[in-house]
């Protein structure tokens, strides 16, 4: 069974994600700079890691069944 994309909570509506985490930067994806907006959430086109902010819309937990949304697009 392949495992949802990683969740991050944020404290700010502008983030980076360069894939890094478990593994060195280097092994990861270019970086990114990603903008959440209203929606509450933004994903990373590269690796699908979804950033919620911190009390925002989206912050309730069940993020996983809200569609995509990379940054920049619009639903």
């Amino acid at each position: 069974m392949i495992q949802p994309p990683e969740t991050i909570r944020v404290s700010k509506s502008r983030v980076s994600c360069d894939g890094s985490g478990d593994i060195p930067a280097a092994l990861g994806h270019p970086r990114v700079f990603l903008e959440i907006d209203e929606h509450g959430y933004v994903d990373c086109g590269y690796c699908d890691r979804r950033f919620v902010l911190i009390g925002g819309v989206a912050d309730h937990g069940a993020t996983t069944t809200q569609p995509d949304i990379a940054s920049g697009a619009s639903l």
